[in-house]
């Protein structure tokens, strides 16, 4: 699946649903064993669309955020593993996907990535709470949500963003070639049950927020 709106990759309905309709392929194609999640040169995505983050449309915002959530839940809970090749700048929403991967190729870079909510003035919503709680380093944890610091490529795989640096122009070819040994190696059946069995507190506990979230703005 390849990101490139040739600009900063922002996740916009548009894209959310275009991304869906890609995993629905994948995971509705007993020959498709594994999915690389590509950005275009310097960005992997840079959150979600501004144009709506930075509109006075509150219910707007919180179905946008909300539908973020569901996405990175399906990434998640995907029943085949999702390699993401992070070429670049991965803020906000950017980061929340990479949290979402099974496996994170990053550029060695100095790019931007990670949860930089607070910093403008946001909370981030409880679904991206839960998920970075059991993704990122204890050690990072408070500066990386709290304190909104940002890492750059290498620094992101200490901090729990990325698992892999590699030379820039090699981040597409090593997300394949690991996608490959995955779905080469990796018991589609046993792999989705693992997921299942490993995951279900967690994808529950999120599917369960990004849901009263919406009720919640429904209802006002």
């Amino acid at each position: 699946i390849h990101l490139d709106d040739g600009k900063a990759n922002a996740l916009s309905t548009q894209t959310m649903a275009a991304i869906h309709a890609a995993l629905d392929v994948a995971e509705g194609d007993d020959s498709i064993r594994a999915v690389v999640l590509h950005g275009r040169v310097g960005r992997f995505s840079g959150g979600f669309d501004l144009a709506v983050m930075r509109s006075a449309d509150f219910p707007a915002i919180v179905r946008l955020v909300s539908d973020g959530g569901e996405l990175v839940t399906r990434f998640y809970g995907c029943s085949v593993p999702v390699i993401a090749a992070c070429t670049g700048h991965a803020i906000a929403a950017g980061a929340l996907m990479l949290l979402g991967c099974d496996l994170r190729i990053g550029a060695d870079i100095d790019c931007k990535i990670g949860l930089n909510e607070v910093a403008i003035g946001m909370v981030l919503p409880s679904w991206a709470l839960t998920l970075a709680d059991v993704r990122l380093s204890r050690r990072h944890l408070q500066l990386a949500v709290v304190n909104a610091q940002l890492s750059n490529g290498r620094e992101a795989v200490d901090a729990g963003f990325l698992d892999q640096v590699v030379p820039e122009a090699e981040v597409l070819s090593t997300a394949m070639a690991a996608a490959a040994t995955m779905a080469a190696t990796l018991q589609p059946g046993a792999y989705a049950g693992t997921i299942r069995a490993f995951r279900t507190a967690t994808l529950d506990r999120m599917t369960e927020q990004f849901t009263a979230d919406r009720k919640a703005v429904s209802a006002s």
